[in-house]
């Protein structure tokens, strides 16, 4: 059908009404296209949000887990790496970290020589990283074209360094290290890891299932060790061997009511961060064994005169003393159980017994202890664990050298005096230190631990003596202090007692006139005792600092200066306005000085 001519003009879009069209196209593209890119950001908004989150639970699973991760090993079995060691404050004296080793790993490459460039380039290459390095030593590892290890540890930024060489067969791996931030602290009681990945000594051997068990290592394991108070024993043992120019020094401050050791140290010592061969089988060591023992727990001696208050508490007990003005003979020297005993001077006809302890007499505690008799010693000396290892988790101990009975099990009159006044006998510093424990805090003995107890956990152990003999000898071990044998070990405010104690070396059953074991055993504060410190010197000599090589002269001035040093931080202030009541022991006193 035909329209007319006005009709089909009508019917034709008009000119605006096409512009018209093609603007609204345009502004939906224009619409589609913002969308898309809108959508694209989103989504790469939404990618990064992603990442973000995924690397904060990473960062707080890392945070809690305190950055150490399990490894594998050649199985591809997940191990767990090792928890931290801490002292009693969360002081961290061992820790788990990884760094790299050097490898040459040849069988990275599959094809071609496994160097780009010769062994001898490499290594001179190597030597640049590594000055100490022997270039001659790299070039014929390298030459032997098999994997071996270049270097045991090396640092990240020396690994970037191999890494720039641009060989592919010098390889970095990581590996797990055990670091001891506080170096040569406490080193024989913590031990260390060997090259191997052993533990060795201490308390890493001896805590080793819950330091790498999968699941105890996450938690660390708290010693009773206080970092600080083990700082001032190291420090003044190393004082009072340069002093006297001593062979050695051991040393331990004990908890009285827990049996904590506070603080353990054996001299020479050692840094496990740096330990050599030689500290380990001391093949070059000038002393003859090696820095790694640990005199504490893992050397005996023949203590001397500071098991005389051990015997006079055992005395009070049986009820063989019952009166301590009682007079005994005395002298240089007398026969006492068909055996001459000998003091160092002579103290006038007789003694009693707070002045027997004062002038550290051993005529009169060999009288003491032949009326006290072998069985009543024995007893004692055994509840006390002097017949027995060491009562402490480490895996060096000595046993003492615990003399045998001879009829009906029991000893001799001879070896019975001569025990009253501490010879014929050898124990560790440690058997001393937790005898001294149980003779001041009440007559409880308690195993010695190197872990911190918790509060209501404390060991019941058991009794050896009565309150009340503890009592007296709390009493008399202040005398000593005030004004016999341990007046150098005193601390104005700290209220010491203790007592001193000097053996001639005994080895194989011979005896070394010239060369002595000074030590001296002491208690703070004596009016309600919570810590004793020992300190031995081991065969100091006769210098001008010290006058002489008596206890009294180079071991009780260790525990004079450590004492005003660690009582603070263990919560202990100095003051002079209080005092045990020694008034019904210091007039039977005559005053003197003896060993």
């Amino acid at each position: 059908m035909n329209l007319p001519h006005g009709a089909a003009l009508a019917a034709r879009p008009t000119f605006n009404a096409v512009i018209s069209s093609a603007r609204t196209d345009i502004v939906h593209v224009r619409r589609h296209a913002i969308t898309q890119a809108r959508l694209r950001a989103l989504w790469v908004l939404l990618g990064f949000f992603l990442l973000t989150v995924v690397a904060l639970a990473r960062i707080t699973h890392l945070g809690f887990s305190d950055g150490v991760r399990p490894v594998s090993d050649a199985d591809g079995v997940l191990i767990p790496a090792r928890a931290d060691i801490l002292d009693r404050n969360g002081v961290p004296l061992a820790r788990a970290f990884q760094s790299y080793q050097l490898l040459f790993n040849p069988s990275t490459m599959t094809e071609g020589p496994p160097l780009i460039r010769s062994p001898r380039e490499v290594a001179e290459a190597l030597v640049k990283i590594f000055p100490d390095a022997d270039v001659n030593e790299l070039t014929e590892k390298l030459a032997r074209g098999k994997m071996t290890v270049l270097r045991e540890r090396i640092l990240p930024e020396e690994a970037n360094l191999v890494h720039a060489l641009g060989e592919p067969t010098l390889e970095f791996p990581r590996v797990d290290e055990r670091f001891y931030p506080q170096g040569t602290l406490a080193a024989h009681a913590l031990g260390y890891i060997d090259r191997d990945g052993q533990p060795q000594l201490g308390m890493e051997r001896a805590l080793n299932r819950q330091l790498s068990d999968m699941a105890t290592r996450a938690t660390p394991q708290v010693l009773s060790i206080d970092s600080r108070v083990q700082g001032a024993l190291e420090d003044e043992l190393h004082w009072g061997m340069a002093r006297s120019n001593a062979r050695a020094a051991a040393g331990i401050v004990l908890d009285v009511e827990t049996g904590e050791v506070v603080a353990m140290a054996s001299a020479p010592t050692f840094n496990p961060n740096q330990l050599k061969p030689q500290d380990v089988d001391g093949r070059f060591n000038p002393i003859g064994q090696p820095y790694t023992y640990n005199r504490v727990t893992n050397a005996r001696y023949e203590v001397g005169s500071v098991i005389k208050p051990i015997t006079v508490a055992s005395a009070i007990d049986a009820g063989v003393i019952t009166n301590l003005a009682r007079r005994y003979p005395a002298g240089s020297e007398r026969e006492v159980g068909g055996h001459v005993v000998h003091d160092t001077h002579d103290y006038g006809a007789s003694l009693n017994i707070p002045e027997a302890l004062v002038h550290s007499s051993n005529i009169v505690l060999a009288q003491v202890g032949m009326e006290l008799g072998p069985k009543s010693m024995m007893s004692t000396f055994r509840n006390l664990g002097f017949a027995e290892l060491p009562a402490i988790e480490l895996p060096a101990r000595q046993r003492p050298e615990f003399p045998r009975g001879e009829r009906d099990g029991l000893w001799s009159n001879v070896t019975t005096t001569v025990a009253a006044y501490g010879h014929g006998f050898s124990i560790t510093p440690l058997h001393l230190a937790s005898a001294y424990a149980a003779l001041v805090n009440g007559g409880i003995w308690r195993p010695a631990t190197l872990m911190k107890v918790a509060p209501g956990q404390v060991p019941a152990g058991h009794r050896v003596w009565q309150p009340a003999t503890s009592a007296r000898l709390r009493q008399l071990l202040r005398t000593i202090v005030q004004t016999g044998t341990g007046r150098k070990a005193d601390a104005a405010g700290y209220r010491v007692g203790g007592k001193t104690g000097t053996a001639e070396v005994s080895q194989n059953g011979r005896i070394y006139k010239d060369r002595v074991i000074a030590t001296f055993a002491g208690v703070f504060p004596m009016d309600r005792p919570r810590y004793v410190v020992i300190a031995m010197i081991e065969e100091p000599k006769a210098t001008a600092q010290t006058g002489g090589r008596t206890a009294g002269l180079v071991a009780a001035p260790v525990v004079g200066r450590l004492v005003p040093r660690i009582a603070p931080l263990l919560g202990i202030l100095p003051d002079t306005t209080r005092d045990i009541d020694i008034k019904d022991v210091a007039p039977l006193i005559a005053d003197g000085n003896g060993e």
